[in-house]
């Protein structure tokens, strides 16, 4: 029998590897970043992503550029259009109610799920996310608000102990970022999203599920509500600049 031994690999044979997993870090680091902006408002429904300018901004390769403006088509946050590019994802009002209409199917239906009542650390684990959440809103970090309010509702949605519910949740959740930068930016809405996760704490501590469900459907009001009026706003905008000339 003839024994046939490999080669030890080179450094020039193993260093791909290497370079793939960096270029997956950057591809998530720029567009965890950008995905940041698009909630924030930074960029706007309907704006454009170069790639020539994401290259020069972080420092990207192009083919990497690519990879990311492909990461956030993924995520839902952009779309691609022949002859334009790469836009920040912008939704008719019919796409945000259905949008919403599952999020709230998703979401009460994980509220309906949780067992009550919940374990003392995991209600604990609930209370520190939020008290991160409230030192961000009061020190007026809304890239910390932005995290801390995404951990509060994983944290609090992974108590229905269904996987595959909490990853369709966290699917929707994603897809609207662009809907939700018209609500994060005004201080009365960040106060109606504290009071809400407050009075969620309390719900759950008091073992009330209907107040829990109920928060929860409540909760996805104002990011909606925000997003269309100021679409008809933006509408009307037009419409009166267009009559004019």
């Amino acid at each position: 029998m003839t024994i046939v031994s490999t080669p030890p690999k080179t450094r020039a044979q193993t260093q791909p590897a290497v370079r793939d997993r960096d270029i997956d870090m950057n591809v998530a680091r720029v567009s965890d970043a950008l995905e940041e902006e698009i909630v924030l408002g930074v960029l706007h429904p309907r704006e454009r992503l170069v790639e020539d300018e994401l290259c020069e901004r972080f420092a990207l390769k192009r083919h990497v550029a690519r990879l990311v403006l492909a990461e956030l088509e993924q995520r839902g946050l952009i779309e691609r259009r022949k002859n334009v590019g790469a836009l920040v994802k912008s939704y008719t009002p019919r796409e945000v109610m259905e949008l919403y209409s599952v999020r709230e199917i998703l979401e009460t239906s994980a509220a309906e799920r949780i067992a009550l009542p919940v374990a003392p650390e995991q209600l604990a684990e609930l209370v520190d996310i939020q008290k991160a959440h409230d030192a961000a809103a009061q020190a007026g970090n809304l890239r910390a608000v932005f995290r801390a309010n995404m951990d509060f509702h994983h944290a609090l949605f992974a108590l229905s102990n269904n996987q595959a519910l909490t990853e369709a949740i966290r699917e929707y959740e994603r897809r609207t970022h662009p809907i939700r930068s018209a609500s994060l930016l005004f201080p009365h809405y960040l106060e109606k999203a504290r009071g809400d996760h407050h009075a969620m704490l309390e719900a759950l501590a008091s073992e009330d599920r209907h107040k829990l469900v109920e928060l929860c459907r409540e909760h996805l009001v104002p990011a909606r509500d925000a997003y269309l009026e100021a679409y008809h706003r933006r509408n009307a905008t037009t419409v009166g600049a267009k009559e004019t000339q």
